[in-house]
């Protein structure tokens, strides 16, 4: 998929560039597998922030992706490969012989007509779901289970893939998009390929509104509030803040470890991502 740009009429076209979405078939979602999707704007069940600078954004409608791919040795037919507006990866709607219809994340080179499975024996092909422990060493993999039967969690972004390292007993060593290396259960499905849309992360913004309708808000220093909303607030003149970076709440914002000291998944990392 290409990247288009603009000739500079406004000082915003200047900069902004966007997908030619050349990759995808159709420009509308197979209805019965959408649903609607409330906005929380950041805010928990009491209706206070939790999370800042979300709200407002275009109205989606969320698409029920197959993360599972729990139709074992069913076969299924690509029918198109779609936009989603709820991530950075394009979809495939997958039309299986016994009629039923399903989303999955759309691998590289995946098109219209193609065939895949979830076996335990398929043929190691992009977009065929399979346990780890039948996959060859130095295989590319995306959607990775941690947990069998609970679906993919890892590795599902626009472009991003993960490789089988070595397989120890019941576990297999994944090193995953960020350097991590993890012990995952060589039970558990992942899916042969690497996620489609690389050219994601290539695009520029350009201008504010646009971050806008991706439901971002602004984001203000801390050094220019008052000192009763953010403790880096206040002082005469432009001040620096006197301090280390914190949140409004005074917790240390950049490069503090929040992460228990003794977590049970801390067993299953072999190398961190951080040093």
């Amino acid at each position: 998929m290409g990247i288009k740009k603009f000739r500079p009429y406004t000082s915003t076209t200047r900069y902004k560039t966007v997908l030619d979405f050349s990759e995808l078939t159709t420009d509308s979602p197979y209805k019965p597998l959408t649903k609607g999707r409330k906005e929380t704007a950041g805010r928990g069940a009491k209706g206070q922030i939790s999370v800042r600078r979300r709200g407002g954004g275009h109205k989606r409608k969320y698409r029920e992706i197959d993360f599972k791919r729990n139709k074992v040795d069913i076969p299924g037919k690509v029918a198109s490969v779609e936009y989603d507006p709820n991530r950075s990866a394009n979809i495939a709607l997958i039309n299986y012989v016994d009629g039923e219809k399903r989303y999955i994340v759309a691998p590289e080179s995946l098109k219209v007509g193609d065939t895949i499975i979830t076996s335990e024996n398929a043929e190691i092909r992009t977009g065929n779901s399979i346990p780890l422990k039948n996959i060859p060493l130095g295989t590319n993999i995306y959607n990775i289970e941690m947990h069998r039967g609970k679906g993919g969690q890892l590795v599902r972004s626009a472009g991003v893939t993960a490789t089988i390292t070595a397989k120890e007993g019941a576990y297999c060593l994944v090193k995953l998009p960020s350097g991590e290396i993890r012990k995952i259960h060589s039970e558990c499905y992942a899916t042969i390929g690497e996620v489609g849309n690389k050219d994601h992360v290539n695009i520029t913004i350009g201008k504010a509104g646009r971050s806008r309708w991706l439901n971002k808000r602004p984001k203000v220093r801390g050094v220019a509030m008052n000192p009763v909303d953010h403790p880096l607030g206040g002082g005469e003149g432009k001040s620096s803040g006197g301090r280390h970076p914190v949140s409004p709440t005074g917790q240390p914002t950049k490069g503090y470890k929040t992460r228990k000291k003794h977590k049970y998944s801390d067993k299953y990392i072999i190398n961190r991502r951080k040093k």
